[in-house]
């Protein structure tokens, strides 16, 4: 029996983790692939407070080299189901616990294109007001039609010297009013009904290819592709003990509690308005403290 069960071992799951340890709690992590989520694919994080510049996987091990220091059990086993009495059934194995905290992030998609992966952190990036900055008077891609697109279209074309903004359709389905934004901004050029079919470079990108619907293609030079186009959070196996939105989000009355007792949520999972590093860090706390709170309410 363990006191709490944390399924996700990035900033989330791992914070949630170092405060039920620290509260003297028997906590699992139940990690699928790799400790650190996403954020170790980021070769700079330079917008979180109290440290100026680290890389993402030095973040993410030092936080999981305080989870074990802590004696934290970091389990890497797939999650297959929840049930409302907290048993998680992996691949391998069931584990018991008093409280489940569901902390899997979110997947983002992906072009699916060659030499994509190649370039993650050396000019493919998924996050402009994570890895912007670095692109500072360079030239530069974002592929989407959203409102997160047109939304890291309008923050870089502040930052970069210009600025492509590539959808595959003719209509945005963002709104409108950040489409005129963008209109009206010098440096930002729409490329519509196109697709990017290619990453080219050799140590760093240098540019991509871009396909229309007609077929023809050309070359363009650019020093950073932000590809915006969705994220997949993957959160079907709890649906028995979760609220889901139409995207796959875990819905939450206040940001951590689920439908069930004793399940909560932390994390880029959930519905939220802000998926950073911070927000992610923030969820783990909050988390793992009302999970503690309300465990020792159960007792009493």
């Amino acid at each position: 029996m363990y006191d709490l069960i944390i399924i996700g071992a990035g900033p989330a799951g791992l914070t949630a983790a170092l405060y039920a340890l620290r509260a003297n709690k028997k906590v699992l992590v139940l990690e699928a692939k790799n400790y650190g989520g996403q954020i170790v694919n980021a070769s700079n994080i330079e917008n979180y407070p109290g440290i100026v510049s680290i890389s993402g996987y030095d973040f993410a091990t030092n936080l999981y080299n305080q989870v074990k220091k802590l004696n934290g059990e970091i389990v890497f086993e797939t999650a297959l189901r929840v049930t409302p009495s907290k048993k998680v059934l992996t691949n391998k194995n069931e584990y018991q616990a008093k409280a489940v905290i569901i902390a899997t992030g979110a997947l983002n998609r992906q072009l699916n294109i060659p030499h994509e992966q190649d370039f993650i952190g050396k000019g493919v990036s998924y996050c402009a007001t994570c890895d912007g900055h670095f692109y500072k008077d360079k030239v530069v891609a974002i592929n989407g039609g959203g409102n997160t697109a047109l939304e890291d279209a309008l923050y870089l074309s502040n930052i970069a010297q210009k600025v492509y903004l590539i959808h595959r359709r003719e209509e945005f389905k963002g709104d409108l009013i950040n489409v005129e934004k963008l209109k009206r901004q010098d440096n930002v050029e729409f490329i519509l009904n196109s697709t990017i079919t290619a990453i080219n470079g050799e140590d760093n990108l240098s540019s991509i290819v871009v396909t229309n619907k007609e077929g023809q293609s050309k070359q363009i030079a650019v020093q950073g592709l932000f590809i915006a186009i969705g994220q997949d959070p993957k959160n079907e196996i709890f649906a028995n003990v979760v609220d889901l939105n139409d995207k796959g989000y875990i819905i939450s009355t206040d940001g951590v509690h689920t439908k069930t007792p004793g399940i909560y949520v932390a994390g880029d999972t959930r519905v939220k308005n802000l998926r950073q590093l911070t927000t992610a860090v923030g969820d783990g706390s909050e988390a793992a403290t009302i999970a503690i709170k309300e465990m020792k309410k159960d007792l009493d």
